[in-house]
């Protein structure tokens, strides 16, 4: 894959610096880059106007945006996205309920070009949930106008649209370290080496990691990237900004193929209480969208107390729910994932723009929470970073462009009228949906006041001596899964026809299909470090029971039992969903999610 990918890459950098017979000349304001040099270091690098990384909403609307631009005043920069996924959409998780907006700006014949928008919302229930009662309550979301969509399908069709506009796309690239001139300016990203062993190796399928340079990076990385992160700390750009942490929430989804009978395309259900306690914030959604096909998931704060709650648990016990089993009984689940999501809001923006380059969709973090949205924020984000890109690479502008018009956008007017409803479920769950009602229909996003949020997810998490652990229902394996079967498999069951009309059922390995089709080369170095290898055992375990056990919705991390009759902590790093809960969860903060080699993690389809 790697190899392959540096063939292309090579080929596309011959290609930029000889100009198609056609092409619009450069302007005088963007240097001819594409030309592919070797450094003394061995790698190879290949150089950009622009370099963004992540192909997700953010990036590849930054990416079709700057192009347009290009078109219209007849210049050329040259534009790369990088994506750590085997395939553009591999790793794209979200709901997903669409709000247009952005892309009606982008691309305002979407309607006409096939994209993969066909499921308008039809109806937008709202229930509040007991264990064996569904409670109608007014809907808060105003989905009219929406879409149930698949967001992996979606950010696959754009990729072809940014194809067409001259956009070179990398997926299987895994940008795992910033450049920086002698300035500390960034120059772009390097990708990592590929075929490492285990133990530091050079196995025969070795290849250097490839520098791509850039005039400006974009980091479009999605919630919480790692890249993103660094350079977030070691600017401080969350305190240049709104000011507050971060806060996150893990969200478990599947995907079901449902009885013909009990599917209604368009139909939108969200869900609040039952499975989780009052002091837990999180909720539930059931999206109907085309070919028998329904999108289920649970969203839990990763501020939760008590560290014997598990979200993948919660999630099964959620569909057990009567008005939730019966619409999946005699269905079957086709695909599972899970994916953090930024909830910090306004209150969390950091400032987006550093030396060289800015940050931009979910990696800053500007998902509307009460809308439970954010890929029309990402997308117009993205926008507007190649707007102030384009302006700074051909009319020498500066990049604090991009931050000025964020304020002017209706991003800040959305974010800043929905600031407290996130906070406001601190106080607990009564307590924060009335303040969630006093917002909306009495002070409509306009208080006096702006709620601050509580500690540190990480910092949430009590000693274990404080609470009972959770006993969850054992799996049916109908509804309700163990990790490994929403991991890995199902198998297609196939009838055939034999002579005397004798009817068998089978399964073959060629009908294998796969859940999350998460996979990583195994011989590889961990991708999941442990900054002081002793903090499982020593804290993690006797104070809080081990919860990296149970917040990871992949089981990466378990306690087994040592030749010496210890307990020590085994990671299964090849289980690993790119979630990046570890990441946020841990309570001392010693898990560094990096990235593994490009192309691995899941893959999903429909997402």
């Amino acid at each position: 894959m790697h190899r392959a990918i540096r063939a292309a890459a090579a080929a596309a950098g011959r290609a930029l610096s000889s100009p198609a017979r056609g092409a619009s000349p450069r302007s005088s304001g963007a240097p001819a880059w594409g030309a592919i040099r070797w450094l003394c270091s061995g790698r190879e690098a290949l150089s950009y106007d622009v370099v963004i990384v992540g192909a997700g909403p953010a990036g590849l609307a930054a990416a079709i945006r700057l192009k347009q631009l290009c078109r219209a005043a007849d210049a050329d920069l040259s534009v790369c996205v990088l994506e750590k996924g085997s395939e553009v959409g591999a790793h794209v998780l979200s709901g997903n309920v669409f709000e247009p907006r952005a892309l009606d700006e982008l691309i305002p014949k979407w309607r006409q070009e096939d994209a993969p928008i066909r499921v308008p919302v039809s109806s937008d229930k709202f229930w509040l949930l007991t264990k064996n009662q569904a409670w109608t309550l007014p809907s808060p979301f105003d989905n009219k106008g929406n879409y149930v969509i698949s967001l992996s399908q979606l950010v696959r069709w754009m990729a072809t649209k940014a194809e067409e506009l001259g956009v070179e796309v990398y997926p299987g690239f895994a940008a795992s370290e910033i450049l920086y001139d002698e300035n500390q300016i960034v120059t772009g990203v390097a990708t990592n080496d590929v075929g490492i062993a285990k133990d530091g190796t050079k196995r025969e399928t070795f290849q250097p990691g490839v520098e791509l340079r850039g005039r400006i990076t974009l980091l479009a990385e999605g919630c919480r990237g790692s890249l993103s992160e660094k350079i977030i700390r070691n600017h401080k750009l969350r305190e240049r900004g709104q000011g507050q942490h971060q806060t996150y929430a893990i969200g478990i989804k599947e995907i079901w193929e449902i009885e013909e009978g009990k599917h209604e395309p368009g139909s939108v259900i969200h869900t609040v209480g039952w499975p989780l306690d009052t002091k837990t914030y999180g909720g539930s959604f059931l999206y109907h969208f085309d070919d028998r096909q329904l999108a289920i998931g649970l969203v839990v704060a990763l501020n939760y107390r008590n560290p014997f709650l598990s979200p993948y648990d919660e999630f099964q016990k959620f569909k057990q729910h009567p008005s939730v089993r019966k619409l999946l009984e005699g269905g079957t689940a086709v695909q599972y994932g899970a994916r953090t999501l930024n909830e910090g809001g306004f209150q969390s923006i950091p400032y987006p723009v550093f030396p060289g380059g800015a940050i931009i969709g979910c990696s800053a973090g500007f998902l509307n929470v009460p809308k439970i949205k954010g890929t029309h924020t990402a997308m117009k984000s993205g926008m507007l970073a190649a707007e102030a890109t384009f302006q700074a690479l051909i009319e020498g502008s500066s990049m604090e462009l991009y931050w000025e018009n964020i304020k002017k956008s209706w991003i800040w007017e959305e974010l800043h009228k929905a600031r407290n409803y996130r906070p406001a479920f601190e106080y607990g769950f009564i307590p924060g949906m009335s303040l969630s009602a006093l917002e909306r229909y009495v002070f409509k996003g306009k208080s006096p006041y702006t709620l601050k949020h509580g500690k540190p997810d990480h910092e949430a998490t009590d000693a274990a001596n404080r609470h009972t652990p959770i006993q969850y229902p054992k799996p049916d394996g109908q509804i309700t899964f163990d990790v490994p079967t929403s991991l890995y498999s199902y198998f297609k069951v196939e009838v055939m026809c034999l002579p005397n009309n004798i009817f068998i059922l089978y399964s073959h390995p060629s009908f294998l299909l796969y859940r999350s089709n998460t996979n990583h080369e195994h011989d590889q170095p961990p991708h999941l470090r442990l900054r002081d290898p002793t903090v499982p055992e020593r804290i993690n375990l006797p104070v809080y029971a081990g919860p990296e056990s149970r917040y990871c919705p992949a089981r990466v991390y378990e306690y087994v039992t040592d030749e010496k009759g210890d307990p020590k902590l085994h990671i299964n790093a090849q289980n690993c969903l790119h979630c990046k809960a570890c990441d946020i969860k841990d309570p001392k903060q010693n898990i560094e999610w990096t990235v593994p080699e490009g192309g691995g993690g899941p893959g999903y389809t429909v997402m």
